[in-house]
């Protein structure tokens, strides 16, 4: 799907005032954009805006409000005198939480923050860009929402939530002509990250991981996901079996001397083994897809294809 450019409109993103939001709208403006910056920081958002004069649109508004967002996208609309082609959905909120301190207010807050305001932009901008069969969308969630990681009750579920949601719209809106991104940060130096007092392993400078985006969303790519050192181990838990993730996840959390690095290295090289057993399953596919007679329909190639993949899984875990 084609990446939006700058001739073809101007750019929108939330969460604009500090961290990941502001070095992702002037990394914009360094490409050629105009971009719209929203948060609620209004001196913030007037303070970046100095520094980039005649290229970024000060549009302050709460993500939350879903009326104020319609209203605001419009606008902007008129203020930049061009349509919004690129819209990037980066406001979030974060606190650690777990059992023993779940808290229902932050819980809400995260959720109509990172949810539903993300939801709140897609219903104002997405039915724009389905009419004009063109327009670049891109979600910023988090590698915490590949699985549930402790104290991350609320924000992972916001995040995995996110992921899951941009992969059922890719459905439709790659065959009306959007495009659509979900962007998947691991541990970045922002204000929101400054509170942790947990390690946070392969911690990024913001212009880095601004970089990253950017490049990866001019690319088209559907995930933009980093540090590697990070989202392949954590890639790796999404397939485990539970009684192996909570382990793996305990051990490398466990707070032991090394642990965390021990258990990085483990699971990074688990993951080339599951690669090699992924490429070694669709070779099987593939051979025995070449021996298949002609089917009178389309029914009966699917047929086999299950069971030669059934029969390579099976072949697969013999080899583990």
């Amino acid at each position: 799907m084609r990446a939006a450019t700058p001739q073809d409109g101007i750019a929108w993103i939330t969460g604009a005032s500090t961290g990941i939001g502001a070095a992702v709208a002037e990394a914009l403006v360094a490409r050629g954009w105009t971009v719209a910056i929203t948060a609620r920081a209004v001196d913030r958002l007037e303070a970046l805006a100095a520094r980039h004069a005649g290229r970024m649109i000060v549009a302050a508004g709460d993500v939350s409000d879903a009326a104020g967002m319609a209203a605001l996208h419009q606008r902007i609309e008129v203020e930049a005198g061009r349509k919004v082609a690129l819209v990037i959905l980066n406001a979030g909120a974060w606190q650690e939480m777990g059992a023993g301190d779940f808290d229902l207010a932050a819980f809400r807050l995260m959720m109509e923050v990172n949810l539903m305001g993300t939801a709140n932009l897609l219903a104002s901008v997405m039915p724009a860009m389905l009419a004009r069969g063109s327009g670049q969308i891109a979600v910023v969630a988090s590698v915490a929402g590949y699985r549930g990681l402790p104290r991350a009750v609320a924000y992972g579920a916001t995040k995995s939530a996110l992921i899951s949601m941009c992969e059922s719209l890719r459905f439709d809106l790659e065959k009306a002509g959007v495009a659509i991104s979900v962007v998947n940060p691991g541990f970045v130096r922002t204000p929101m990250t400054a509170v942790n007092e947990f390690p946070m392993p392969f911690l990024l400078e913001v212009e880095d991981a601004a970089q990253r985006i950017v490049k990866g969303l001019a690319a088209g790519k559907f995930e933009v996901a980093f540090p590697w050192q990070l989202v392949w181990p954590l890639k790796v838990l999404r397939v485990l079996p539970a009684g192996v993730f909570f382990s793996v996840v305990v051990a490398v959390t466990s707070g032991r001397r090394g642990a965390e690095a021990a258990g990085s290295r483990f699971l990074v090289v688990l993951a080339c083994r599951i690669a090699q057993w992924q490429i070694v399953a669709a070779a099987i596919v593939l051979s025995e897809a070449t021996a298949w007679p002609s089917a009178p329909d389309s029914s009966a190639m699917f047929a086999d294809m299950t069971l030669s993949a059934a029969d390579a899984s099976s072949r697969i875990l013999i080899m583990i």
